[in-house]
C-alpha cells in the first residue's frame, strides 16, 4: 500500500530530505520508502488543499487513471469546476497526468502537521 505523506516544514528541512534521498539515489543510504508532499505553511496548503480538493483526492486514491469527466462524476460537481480544481492539483504536483487522463498513485492520504503557539 503506497501512501502519501502531506505535511508542513521548513524549507531547510524540505532540502535535508532531499539530501537523503539524493544519497539514497547514489547508494551512498537506505533508501526512503515513504512517499511526501511538504508545504511551507499552513496557509499554503490550504490555498492547495482546499476541501473540494481534498475530495477529489480521496475518490481518485487507489482508482488509477480517471478522466476529468469521470472525476466530476464521482464528486457530483459541475466538471468546469472540477476541471478547474484538478488543473491546479496538477500544477502543484499533487496529481499527474496520465494516458487516460489523471491519477493519484497513492492508496491513502496521511496529512501531518503540528500547531504551535504564537511567541
Amino acid at each position: 500500500m503506497t501512501t502519501l505523506k502531506v505535511k508542513i516544514e521548513s524549507l531547510e528541512q524540505t532540502m535535508e530530505a532531499l539530501a537523503d534521498a539524493m544519497k539514497a539515489a547514489t547508494g551512498q543510504s537506505a533508501p526512503r520508502s515513504e512517499c511526501s508532499f511538504s508545504f511551507p505553511s499552513w496557509e499554503a496548503m490550504h490555498r492547495v488543499l482546499t476541501p473540494k480538493r481534498l475530495e477529489i483526492m480521496k475518490v481518485m486514491t487507489g482508482q488509477g487513471p480517471l478522466t476529468k469527466r469521470e472525476v466530476a462524476r464521482r464528486v457530483g460537481r459541475d466538471f468546469k469546476a472540477v476541471h478547474a480544481d484538478l488543473e491546479t492539483l496538477l500544477s502543484s504536483g499533487v496529481i499527474d497526468r496520465s494516458d487516460e487522463g489523471v491519477v493519484f498513485p497513492y492508496d491513502r492520504i496521511h496529512i501531518e502537521f503540528e500547531i504551535e503557539s504564537a511567541a
